[in-house]
């Protein structure tokens, strides 16, 4: 049987505000809430902080790491909140093999906005130079993702009319 417990991944590229968002989020439902930067092997935030892109190998052992706490979380009947960039389909499908439902949170924008918000951030190994590469990358969600719940919403608007939006369309409550 599968779980009903609720995943919801805040997407996007470098910049786009996931923690400002997944936090917010998990505070307002009361659930528990994870950074996909904290499930990187050391290898990948030492080759993200040199401003090397990451490749797909490096990737898949991550995505995994991030699957199966969603799946513990959801066999401990655990909502959760969580960030991670799944820039592509074929990462999106690895995540949504998790225990319960998995819908995406696509928080987009403008490169230049991105860009203006990475050059504010303090104590984060992603450069802004790896911000081109991240939008190359980037697979859009696809007509099926949409139709099965997930959202994407534009960055400009302030965090709290996001948080309301990403509550609202997709129907979510407190735990």
């Amino acid at each position: 049987m599968k779980s009903s417990a609720i995943h919801v991944v805040v997407m996007g590229v470098a910049g786009a505000g996931k923690s400002t968002i997944a936090e917010a989020l998990s505070q307002e439902l009361g659930w528990d809430m994870a950074e996909a930067d904290q499930f990187h092997p050391a290898e990948n935030i030492n080759k993200m902080e040199s401003g090397t892109p990451l490749t797909d190998e490096d990737r898949w052992p991550w995505l995994r790491s991030i699957r199966d706490w969603m799946s513990a979380e959801a066999k401990a009947g655990k909502n959760t909140v969580l960030t991670c960039s799944a820039l592509k389909h074929t990462y999106r499908e690895l995540l949504s093999e998790a225990e319960g439902t998995v819908v995406f949170v696509h928080l987009d924008g403008s490169p230049e906005l991105l860009r203006e918000r990475m050059g504010g951030r303090e104590g984060h190994f992603m450069p802004p130079t790896l911000l081109p590469s991240q939008l190359a990358t980037l697979e859009p969600l696809t007509e099926a993702e949409l139709a099965q719940g997930s959202v994407r919403l534009d960055i400009s608007q302030k965090p709290e009319a996001i948080v309301s939006a990403v509550v609202e369309r997709l129907n979510l409550s407190a735990a």
